[in-house]
């Protein structure tokens, strides 16, 4: 058998461990969610986990804007308004104090 399908593509030998204490209710419930998908209660929860952790950081990292949010974000991209003049002074003095011209 070749390592990949042993240890799946991309993953490596397993040698770390987590440990997860769940009440009776939740073990059969995920008992039986592994049987349906015919796996091993260790890989559903593994996969599971590992799923949910990788949708967790999308959802943190990714922004979705949707409406007038959007919008106004778009527009703000494609037609920006000229700074004022205390964004003008606040940037000249930020230049000065690092010594660019």
């Amino acid at each position: 058998m070749a390592q990949t399908a042993k240890y799946g593509p991309g993953r490596g030998r397993k040698a770390e461990r987590i440990e997860a204490r769940v009440n009776s209710a939740q073990k059969r419930r995920i008992e039986y969610a592994a049987s349906l998908k015919g796996t091993t209660v260790s890989d559903f929860m593994v996969r599971s986990a590992d799923d949910a952790a990788a949708r967790a950081i999308q959802e943190h990292e990714a922004w979705t804007l949707a409406g007038h949010d959007r919008d106004v974000f778009v527009n703000a991209l494609l037609k920006p308004e000229r700074p004022s003049a205390r964004m003008r002074a606040a940037a000249r003095r930020y230049k000065k104090r690092l010594g660019i011209s």
